[in-house]
C-alpha cells in the first residue's frame, strides 16, 4: 500500500474505538481523546496526525536498539518465509538452540541453560515453577515458599502477582496462591532522596530475609524473588550491599535467588545484565521486552548448570519437566532475538548506555529544584522523577505531565506520580536535553 494511502486510511479512521479493552489503561480517557501512534523509526514514533514523539520509555522498557531496525525486519521477514512455525514438544529447530547458546555464553557464570517463554510474565511463572521442581525432586518437597518483595513488580501471572508487590496489581484477584511473604521494600524518602546512583542506606533491609527464615523455617522456603532495580514501582535502585546480603543469606539457607531482569536485561543499567553490574549471581534469571527488540514477543529463564543438571535423571525417554508453550522458541521470534543480540554487540549499545550514563544522570539532576519534585533517582539509561502527589488526587499530577508532554513531542511514562524514563539505548545527548527540558517545561507550568 503507498505511503500516502496508509497515511489516509489511519487519518481517516472513526473513532470506534469500543470493542477494544485496552490493558493497564483508562479506557473511557482514553477512547473520548485517543493517541495514536501508526509508525515508528529510530528514537521516534509517528502518530495518526503526523506528529514526530520523541521515546523517553523504549515502547514500554523494551526497544532498547530503537525502533523499526533494518536488521530484524529483515531477519524476521526471512524467517517467516523458510519457517514460521515448529513445535517445540518433542522437536526442535535450529534456531531456538543457537539463540539459547549465545544467550547463555553472553550471561555471567553458570547461567547456561535457556527455558524460553513469551513473555515476561511467562518467564516468572516458569522460573517459580522450576524452583519449586527444582526443590521437590532433590528431595527438599517441603521448599515450598515463595519470597517476593513489597513494590516488586513479576507480570501479571498468579504466580507473579502473587509474590508481586504492588497492590492493585492483586487485589481484585484474590489470593490464588498460598504460600508467599514479602520483603520490605527499599524506598525510603527520608533517606534516599535525590542520591546519585545507588543509595547508602537501606542494605541492612536484606537482613529481613533472615527474620522470615525464623518465622516460616528455612526448609520450607523456596526462593526468592527480587528486580535487581524495581522498574514499575519507579526506578527504585538497589543500596549498596543489598543484592549481595541477599545472596549471602540465600546460600547460607540453600534457598534459590531469582532475579526479575526484564527490565534490566541487554544494557539498560550499562552492563548485559543487572547481575553483571552489581556483582551478584542468582540461580535464575528471567528475561523478556528487550530480548527481541520488543519486534516479536518473547521471554526467557536462565539457570545455572546444577539446577538444570538435577532434572536430568531418569529414563532417557522421561519428560523431565511438564510445563512448555506452545510458542515456546518460536522460530520468528528467535529470528528477532539474533538480529537484535547482533545490534547490541556490532553497535556496543551496552558500552554506549555506560558512557552515556553520566550525562543522562546529569541531565535528571537538572530537574532537582523544580516545583513539586521531591527525588529523582537514576542509573545507566534509566530514570525516574518523583513528585509530589495532590491532595485527594493521587497519580494526577505525574498523569497531567504524561499528557503535555505528549503534546509537546516526548513520550513518557508514569507509575504513581513517578515519571519513569528508559529511552532507547541508541538516544543521542541533544535528545536526552530534549526529554529534561521538556519535562521541566512541563513541571514549570503545573499546579
Amino acid at each position: 500500500m503507498p505511503e500516502s494511502t496508509e497515511s489516509a486510511r489511519y487519518e481517516s479512521m472513526p473513532n470506534d474505538l469500543e470493542p477494544l479493552w485496552m490493558p493497564f489503561t483508562a479506557n473511557r480517557q482514553f477512547k473520548n481523546a485517543p493517541r495514536m501512534l501508526v509508525a515508528a523509526e529510530g528514537m521516534h514514533y509517528t502518530t495518526a496526525d503526523n506528529r514526530q514523539i520523541l521515546d523517553a520509555t523504549s515502547g514500554l522498557w523494551c526497544v532498547n536498539c530503537g525502533h523499526a531496525r533494518k536488521e530484524i525486519t529483515e531477519a524476521v521477514s526471512a524467517q517467516v518465509g523458510r519457517l514460521e512455525y515448529g513445535p517445540g514438544f518433542q522437536m526442535g529447530h535450529p534456531a531456538s538452540f543457537e539463540f539459547a547458546a549465545r544467550l547463555a555464553a553472553l550471561a555471567p557464570g553458570d547461567l547456561d541453560h535457556v527455558f524460553f517463554t513469551n513473555s515476561g510474565s511467562e518467564s516468572a511463572d516458569t522460573a517459580l515453577k522450576i524452583a519449586l521442581a527444582y526443590h521437590n525432586i532433590s528431595g527438599n518437597a517441603s521448599r515450598t515458599r515463595l519470597i517476593g518483595r513489597e513494590k516488586g513488580y513479576h507480570g501479571v501471572g498468579f504466580g507473579g502477582i502473587a509474590v508481586g508487590g504492588i497492590a492493585n496489581n492483586r487485589k481484585y484477584f484474590g489470593s490464588a496462591f498460598p504460600g508467599v511473604d514479602h520483603l520490605p521494600h527499599t524506598h525510603s524518602l527520608e533517606h534516599n532522596a535525590f542520591t546519585k546512583g545507588q543509595p547508602e542506606w537501606g542494605g541492612h533491609l536484606a537482613d529481613d530475609l533472615e527474620r522470615l527464615v525464623a518465622l516460616h523455617d528455612a526448609s520450607t522456603i523456596a526462593a526468592v524473588i527480587v528486580e535487581p532495580m524495581a522498574g514499575s514501582a519507579g526506578v527504585i535502585l538497589p543500596p549498596k550491599g543489598y543484592l549481595k546480603r541477599l545472596r549471602e543469606i540465600c546460600d547460607t539457607h540453600g534457598i534459590l535467588l531469582i532475579f526479575d531482569e526484564v527490565i534490566t536485561g541487554f544494557g539498560r543499567l550499562g552492563d548485559s545484565f543487572a547481575a553483571e553490574r552489581f556483582g551478584v549471581l542468582p540461580d535464575i534469571m528471567t528475561l523478556a521486552k528487550g530480548l527481541t527488540n520488543a519486534a516479536v514477543p518473547m521471554g526467557a529463564v536462565l539457570v545455572r548448570k546444577h539446577i538444570y543438571d538435577a532434572f536430568m535423571n531418569g529414563p532417557d525417554n522421561a519428560i523431565e519437566l511438564f510445563h512448555g508453550y506452545t510458542y515456546s522458541g518460536h522460530p520468528v521470534a528467535c529470528a528477532a532475538g539474533h538480529a537484535a543480540l547482533d545490534i547490541y554487540l556490532n553497535d556496543g549499545l551496552f558500552e554506549r548506555a555506560a558512557e552515556l550514563e553520566s550525562y543522562w544522570i546529569d541531565a535528571a539532576f537538572s530537574l532537582k529544584d523544580h516545583a513539586h519534585v521531591i527525588d529523582i533517582r537514576a542509573m545507566g539509561l534509566v530514570g525516574a522523577v518523583e513528585l509530589e502527589p495532590i491532595e485527594g488526587k493521587p497519580t494526577a499530577r505525574a498523569f497531567d505531565a504524561f499528557l503535555k508532554c505528549y503534546e509537546r513531542g516526548v513520550l513518557i511514562r508514569t507509575t504513581g506520580d513517578i515519571i519513569a524514563l528508559s529511552p532507547p539505548l541508541i538516544v543521542e545527548k541533544n535528545q536526552i536535553d530534549q526529554i529534561f527540558d521538556t519535562i521541566g517545561g512541563v513541571l514549570k507550568e503545573a499546579a
